[in-house]
Parts: C-alpha cells; structure tokens; sequence
C-alpha cells in the first residue's frame, strides 16, 4: 500500500477492543509500522491522525495508546505531522449521528458527566481540506496541528440542538462517569455499541483546542459551524433533505 506513494496518511482508529484488535495494536504498534514502512519506501511526508487531549501518561488506556502512538511515529518518522482533530460531525458522524439514533429509540437520553463536558467539533470536510493542504505544504512537516470548530459547547447543549433539529422532547438524565463507564463495558458486547468507555474516558476531559498549537486558521481554513451543517443530516421525521 505504501510503494510508490508520495504521502502516507494514516486515518485508522479503534474505538473498542476485540480480539487482537487493542488500542496497543491499532494506535502504537500499527501506527508505528506504518511509520517504518513510509520511512523505509522514502514517502515524502506522513500524517497520522491522532485526537485532542492524547496522553501517553493518561490512566485512560485508549487516550494514552494515542499519545504512545504519536511518540512511536515521531521516532520512526520525524517529518511526520500529526493530526489532532476534536470530535468531528457531518452524515454518518458519530457525535450528532448517535444522538438522532438514541432519540429516536428512547424516551430518556443520559447525559454523561452530566453533560458538562465542553466540545469544540469540527466539520470533518474541514479537517479534510487540513489535511490536503498540509502535504501541499512543506512548513508543515514535524508540526502537531489541533483542528476544530468555531465554536464551544456543552454536551447539554449539543443534545438540546440535536431534539430541535429533530421537533423531539426527551427527558435528560445526569449519569455519573462511573455508571456510564459500566453502561460502556456492556454496550460494548454488541455489534455496533452506542457508546464505548473510550469515549467516556474523551467525555471526562474538555475536549477544546488548548490554544498552543496551530489549528486551522494557521492552514487559512475558516471552520464551519455545527449550526450550518448538522441541519443537513439531522432533521424532523418526514422532511426532506434542503436544497
């Protein structure tokens, strides 16, 4: 996959653990190989996609194999440029995606930490573009980009935008980070499950741009907001999709 190319971007993410599939093997041991190979094949640059607040000394196990994994690539490439995205949204998201889904199958929705939690998402299109412009530019390399949104919110209130979008009333119920982690743990026994402890131990953390690295702007990239996207895909039942 890596012979003959020019740039190497490496997207993969695991947000549950089975089988041989470990955050170890996918975020340090698979980013680390990935790292070697383009290294060895003399790829131009490299981009690894790594994420807000990512520790190698965090308790989180997932949250310290995205730190872990940076360093490895780090070490096996040292051009290589990383790619910390907050949560991103657009069809198919994981963020607004599941909260239409839960919505529209439950009468109560939890509200983890008590949705406190604040987020800085960002147009997974923009982040896109991020990357793009990043391998057209060679200033970029070595350098460790954190890419957001415009705007901050609560987890409360990315729920509340969510109902109205969808014309639903839902009663919202605080759930300790200790439930929630148990919840996960079960959730996580399902196909598809809604919520993985991976992202609770993302949920107990604000997951916002810490304002010391550069983000989009940096690249000339001017975010859209959630207001201006999420509209498209998460909509009252019966409408159709907007012009």
């Amino acid at each position: 996959a890596i012979a003959g190319a020019d740039a190497v971007v490496n997207a993969v993410s695991a947000y549950v653990e089975r089988g041989g599939v470990t955050f170890e093997a996918a975020h340090v041991r698979g980013a680390e190989m990935v790292a070697r190979g383009a290294a060895a094949a003399g790829v131009a640059r490299l981009v690894l996609f790594s994420g807000i607040g990512a520790d190698p000394g965090s308790r989180s196990s997932y949250i310290r194999a995205r730190g872990r994994g940076e360093r490895a690539v780090q070490r096996e490439f040292p051009g290589a440029t990383i790619v910390r995205p907050s949560a991103m949204f657009g069809p198919g998201d994981a963020l607004f995606g599941t909260l239409d889904d839960l919505a529209r199958l439950l009468p109560i929705l939890p509200l983890i930490g008590a949705g406190r939690t604040r987020l800085q998402p960002v147009y997974v299109e923009d982040v896109a573009e991020a990357v793009a412009r990043m391998l057209a530019d060679p200033m970029t390399a070595s350098r460790t980009y954190e890419i957001t949104g415009p705007n901050v919110y609560t987890l409360r209130e990315l729920v509340g935008i969510t109902l109205r979008l969808m014309g639903r009333r839902r009663l919202l119920v605080p759930v300790p980070f200790a439930i929630a982690e148990l919840l996960a743990r079960l959730f996580e026994l399902l196909p598809s499950p809604p919520l993985t402890t991976g992202q609770v131990d993302l949920l107990r953390r604000d997951n916002v741009a810490s304002g010391t690295l550069p983000g989009l702007q940096d690249l000339n990239i001017q975010p859209k907001a959630v207001e201006d996207i999420v509209p498209t895909y998460v909509r009252r039942p019966g409408t159709s999709e907007p012009d």
